[in-house]
């Protein structure tokens, strides 16, 4: 035990490397449940939607809802979230799955739906890529 502080002074860098990595490896572990925002496959967004009648929230533009959507997702871009957040507020103590094209707006739109009182927020990890890689059915009406 007496060898670490010579240790941890000689090899510096090393011990500073393992801890950023055992930084990244825990928030990686529990990242998608910080602040009470989970992440979800497309497996578990199904269970949500059919079992527990989440609310689907797609945040992608206009354009890219209408090239293909979850069944029954409303559509409300994200640089619209906070300006029509009266439109779901009834959904605040209920599931709310929320996706985009890839997950990175979702995630954003997840954290302000917190911000504003919505208990239950699940972001659908790899977005709409995820679900049609998974085969899963979009609907264009």
């Amino acid at each position: 035990m007496e060898q670490l502080p010579n240790f941890v002074m000689n090899h510096w860098v090393l011990v500073g490397a393992l801890v950023v990595l055992s930084g990244l490896l825990i928030n990686n572990l529990v990242g998608g449940r910080l602040g009470g925002v989970a992440d979800v496959d497309t497996q578990e967004a199904i269970r949500l939607i059919n079992h527990q009648n989440a609310m689907v929230l797609d945040v992608r533009t206009p354009d890219e809802y209408k090239q293909g959507h979850i069944l029954r997702a409303l559509n409300i871009p994200l640089g619209l979230m906070d300006a029509r957040i009266t439109e779901i507020s009834k959904y605040k103590e209920t599931p709310v799955v929320i996706n985009c094209r890839s997950g990175q707006r979702s995630a954003r739109a997840c954290s302000m739906l917190k911000k504003h009182g919505f208990t239950q927020v699940h972001n659908l990890a790899g977005g709409i890529l995820a679900w049609e890689k998974a085969n899963l059915p979009l609907t264009t009406k």
